[in-house]
């Protein structure tokens, strides 16, 4: 249209081809054959093999929801319905309808007192690894972490023992997840109920806490620790490595818990939660009300400071590094 109207207002073929940008030959067969822009259009879908059956297909995908079938059963299936085509067609097919949308959040709260979930996660593999142990209560969202080199029964029995005195109290249940060092066997006398390890059932007993397993490779079970473990990773842990290494130096076992007293009490556990509104801190003052009392004989534990004040973690391993140098850290971070 625009090579027409430029030659209604005088133009020549060579001012129209400057004008446009296009070559000569082009403007002078629009010019020439008034439906040369009309040529050209989306081609037709060339016939496919797969076309007859797609109909049978997309039903049987759908009646399989949320479960899938695999497309060598669905091959199979229409082949003997007279599909001569291959599988690659097929799967290029069923590739966008595989794509499901994701499961519906439901979170789920529970009552002041009632849950403690518990985890480990990795902060650096190989040769020199370095984990986190999580607790995080329910109700409140108030968290404690204590770094460790392994995630062994003792190990998992020391740090839920350092948690619930940092907490004041104890739960009612404490949920975990399923390694051997939580659970030897899973229903083993019944559905739910299992056949935990020695070592754990006897902290329960001590502290007066049930021990609950999360639902098998399923993370979200115990959604409001994973949280956790990612805010840790991001706000606390990076800013760290990234301090000690200005410095210097690497983060290691010792900095690590002895930096994160001053942060949990500060920092991550008086902020506002994204998920209640409220302050960690402000709430464990309530859930504190609810929680069971403490054993006499851990109540006077020399590595974590007894109170209604602050609570910070206390490392057990000696300083590697001068003290000077991590109270010069601290007040840089």
């Amino acid at each position: 249209m625009e090579i027409r109207v430029l030659k209604r207002q005088g133009l020549s073929i060579r001012a129209i081809a400057r004008e446009t940008g296009l070559s000569r030959v082009t403007v002078r067969r629009y010019l020439q054959d008034p439906a040369a822009g009309k040529r050209y259009g989306p081609r037709e879908p060339r016939p496919t093999k797969l076309g007859p059956f797609i109909d049978y297909v997309r039903a049987r995908v759908e009646a399989a929801r949320p479960a899938w079938i695999p497309a060598a059963v669905l091959l199979r299936e229409i082949r003997e319905r007279g599909y001569e085509g291959g599988i690659s067609q097929l799967k290029a097919y069923l590739a966008p309808l595989k794509a499901q949308p994701p499961e519906p959040l439901v979170r789920f709260e529970t009552e002041p007192g009632e849950q403690m979930q518990a985890d480990f996660t990795y902060v650096r593999r190989g040769r020199y690894p370095l984990l986190a142990f999580v607790a995080t209560l329910g109700y409140s969202r108030a968290s404690f972490v204590r770094f460790t080199l392994g995630e062994d029964t003792a190990t998992l029995c020391a740090c839920l023992r350092e948690s619930l005195i940092y907490f004041g109290g104890v739960p009612a249940h404490v949920l975990l997840d399923n390694p051997k060092t939580v659970v030897i066997e899973r229903d083993c006398y019944g559905e739910g109920q299992h056949r935990f390890n020695r070592e754990l059932l006897a902290l329960a007993e001590e502290f007066g806490f049930r021990p609950r397993l999360c639902r098998p490779y399923r993370a979200k079970t115990k959604g409001k620790v994973e949280r956790f473990n990612g805010y840790l990773k991001g706000s606390f842990l990076v800013p760290l490595a990234a301090t000690l290494k200005q410095a210097g130096l690497a983060l290691d076992l010792a900095a690590a818990n002895g930096h994160i007293g001053p942060w949990l009490q500060n920092v991550a556990n008086a902020r506002v939660h994204g998920t209640t509104g409220e302050i960690p801190n402000v709430r464990l003052q309530l859930e504190r009300e609810h929680l069971q009392a403490l054993p006499v004989s851990v109540t006077a534990s020399p590595s974590i400071a007894i109170g209604r004040g602050a609570r910070m973690p206390l490392p057990y391993e000696s300083l590697q590094h001068p003290l000077s140098v991590y109270e010069s850290l601290l007040e840089v971070a």
